[in-house]
């Protein structure tokens, strides 16, 4: 029977208040990104998020970002190495430490595409990840979108895990469209669904122009705080069921 990793950016409480139905989320997907700080999230928030991951066998990854509460992660920040390195660590570790069974790390919003196109942001990133793989005892792979972060996590002896997004539209070149642009975002339910079950199937996604693109993910991203992301959430769930294709986690 094929399989596949179903993951969603969840616990982004901000201000105390959440930004997605985590509680129906977490009853769906197979992996919880969590929000650990930098964007959004605070003890309270990943204590929380951990307590329904439990209750639910839903796979624990920490959701690291720039620390941009105001932008909500998706600003890109001129920070040194060394104190990404740093920032990122601390986020991991304050999960842990909310009693997180951390299985993976993948870095959100503008820090997500700073490591897939900037060494230098590849190698912080992926030496914070090992610095907390060497506290756990074993190496924590890291997801996401290929780029500089692939031979950055290899370099530190972390596998590197591909996932493809479901709720965003790609361009021809195999990169997201920007939020600012049209096509930016997918909301209808059907489409989103049949998007899962061809990208398990064939390893393809449709570009904004039409255009197939080849990926092979080993993992699928849904947003949580996508406008309509339970009933998405729900009927890829059933559109992969009704396929024949397991859901669970890889970790």
């Amino acid at each position: 029977m094929a399989s596949i990793d179903l993951n969603a950016d969840l616990g982004e409480t901000v201000d105390g208040a959440p930004t997605a139905d985590d509680e129906a989320m977490f009853a769906v997907v197979s992996s919880a990104s969590v929000a650990c700080g930098g964007h959004a999230g605070d003890a309270a928030s990943m204590t929380d998020a951990v307590r329904r991951a439990a209750a639910r066998g839903v796979a624990v990854g920490a959701h690291p970002s720039f620390l941009d509460r105001a932008g909500f992660g998706r600003v890109a920040l001129a920070v040194p190495p060394t104190l990404l390195r740093e920032q990122v660590r601390e986020q991991l570790v304050a999960l842990a430490e909310a009693g997180a069974d951390l299985r993976y790390v993948k870095p959100h919003g503008a820090l997500y595409h700073a490591v897939s196109a900037q060494l230098e942001a590849a190698n912080a990133v992926a030496a914070a990840v090992a610095d907390v793989s060497h506290d756990l005892g074993r190496p924590l792979p890291v997801l996401g979108m290929p780029g500089a972060i692939v031979d950055a996590a290899a370099a530190q002896g972390l596998p590197f895990v591909v996932e493809a997004f479901l709720d965003r539209g790609y361009l021809p070149s195999g990169s997201l469209v920007p939020r600012t642009e049209p096509g930016a975002l997918l909301q209808d339910a059907d489409r989103v669904a049949a998007r899962a079950v061809t990208l398990v199937r064939d390893g393809v996604v449709e570009a904004v122009d039409g255009s197939a693109i080849r990926v092979q993910a080993a993992s699928l991203c849904l947003h949580g705080d996508t406008v309509g992301s339970v009933a998405m959430a729900r009927a890829v769930r059933a559109a992969l069921d009704a396929a024949g294709i397991a859901v669970r986690a890889p970790w």
